[in-house]
């Protein structure tokens, strides 16, 4: 974050500098919410929580190097600290977050005309977008791009994100997710994004918007908020999103397999580990690429930073050899790990819908299908799919009678939530040792453990709360130790 004192602080949050602290005090470090994530200079925004409140920490994080802390109640601080009262924290942050981009796009703090503000929303894809541009805008920018840490898409997430940007950074990539209608435009009232990238819409949230109609709405907010010079930049392959170019001021520019897309993949194709190439065309322009990404899927996520970066000026052949270059950059999402007893696992539990199990279970089968040496035998290890309200069970048994339909050689079903997806397995067809439940991931493991054997591919894949991502750290984690402790003998 650009350096400001703690009046400014004040000023720019709406707040009242209720302990001023030394005249020459400023905050120059990171805006942190954790105070476990404080370094020398950050300013510490004391949020309450529903299992602790940060002001209990505040004198810790001072502690710790904070200079400034914003809080909702009056805290006691070691000398030296300013202390910043709001009556919200998470509105006083997102005013700092608006005023801080002001600031750098009117080049009060060195920054010209300041960052390229990338919004990015959909059902499924963000971070790995978010990855994918933060590589290809590094190189064809050939300056600093802040994005995410991890996924940071709400109220807290994304003016933390902006809060990032600094004098010299090129692009600023946002994150926007939504629980409801009007979160995103909020979310683009506090960054004001110049790009829209809008993904797919999909069954992620059927719980909280109740139809695809109602999650379409929601999303499109993004496109709405565009200004007039901005760019909505949208998948043509996905009707829902095409619709939206009626819903924004701004040019369009659109991604896709197909014909009507102006930033296409032509003739895909996939290695042995799933990886995608395919050949990047724009405006009568193409070049080769070769994603290190894993699953067909991720071409979308691709062509969607490809559309970026080529309206940013940026050649085809440039952005198509910085999307080869793209290394994966997101744990739990798609992410390959070679045990060294010969057998591979999937580790995409970060999240789960319908549609991102569905497209796992396709690069499953592929990469098992191409490999080395002939087939392999493949594994499902699948958990709950939160936040599908109603439709929960439907879904879930959709998912068993998809992994019978393209022939997934194993199927092991983890926690009561996701059990649909055994019976819908088993409706269709699915039985004796080919199918699985069990309760937990203890007793996955137990299940797993005797029956792996070299050259098994395994997917694990569920909602970050089902808790899979443990079993698949598990599953990596033990075949690593146990080949130390065998060298060792």
């Amino acid at each position: 974050m650009i350096a400001l004192t703690a009046t400014e602080v004040a000023e720019l949050t709406g707040g009242r500098l209720e302990v001023p602290g030394p005249p020459d005090l400023r905050t120059e470090g990171p805006v942190v919410v954790d105070s476990r994530a404080v370094v020398p200079g950050a300013l510490f925004v004391a949020l309450p929580g529903k299992r602790a409140d940060g002001a209990d920490h505040a004198a810790a994080a001072v502690a710790a190097g904070a200079r400034v802390v914003l809080a909702e109640r009056a805290v006691e601080l070691p000398a030296g600290a300013a202390l910043v009262r709001v009556e919200d924290g998470v509105a006083a942050l997102g005013r700092l977050a608006t005023a801080v981009l002001e600031r750098l796009r009117s080049g009060a703090d060195g920054a010209g005309t300041g960052p390229l503000v990338v919004g990015i929303t959909g059902s499924q894809g963000k971070t790995t977008t978010k990855d994918l541009l933060a590589a290809v805008l590094g190189d064809v920018l050939d300056g600093p791009v802040v994005v995410p840490p991890g996924s940071f898409n709400n109220e807290i997430g994304a003016p933390l994100t902006v809060l990032r940007a600094e004098a010299g950074t090129r692009a600023l990539v946002v994150e926007m997710g939504a629980r409801g209608p009007g979160h995103i435009a909020h979310l683009c009232a506090i960054a004001r994004p110049d790009v829209g990238v809008e993904l797919v819409v999909g069954a992620a949230h059927a719980g909280e918007f109740g139809s695809l109609e109602a999650t379409a709405r929601a999303k499109g907010e993004l496109v709405e908020a565009l200004p007039a010079e901005g760019l909505a930049v949208l998948n043509a392959d996905d009707d829902r999103v095409a619709a939206m170019a009626s819903r924004t001021r701004a040019r369009v520019l659109t991604f896709g397999r197909g014909p009507r897309a102006d930033v296409r993949a032509l003739d895909v194709a996939l290695d042995a580990r799933a990886r995608a190439r395919f050949r990047l065309e724009h405006d009568g322009a193409g070049a080769d690429v070769a994603l290190r990404l894993h699953g067909e899927h991720q071409v979308t996520n691709a062509l969607a930073a490809a559309a970026v970066a080529l309206s940013t000026g940026a050649g085809v052949a440039d952005v198509a050899a910085a999307l080869s270059r793209a290394e994966p950059a997101s744990p739990g999402r798609m992410q390959v790990i070679d045990r060294p007893d010969g057998v591979t696992v999937v580790h995409d539990a970060y999240n789960a819908n319908p549609d991102s199990v569905r497209a796992a279970l396709k690069a499953l089968v592929g990469m098992a299908a191409v490999a080395d040496g002939g087939p392999r035998r493949t594994w499902a290890v699948l958990g709950e799919m939160l936040e599908l309200g109603a439709a929960s069970r439907d879904e879930h048994d959709v998912v068993g009678r998809t992994v019978v339909r393209l022939d997934v050689d194993q199927l092991l079903v983890v926690g009561a939530g996701a059990r649909p997806v055994y019976t819908g397995a088993v409706m269709e067809g699915s039985w004796g040792e080919e199918a699985a439940f069990v309760p937990d991931v203890e007793r996955a493991l137990e299940f797993l453990r005797p029956r792996l054997r070299p050259g098994d591919v395994v997917l694990v894949k569920s909602s970050n709360g089902a808790g899979l991502a443990r079993l698949a750290e598990e599953l990596v984690q033990e075949s690593t130790q146990q080949a130390a402790e065998a060298s060792d003998t």
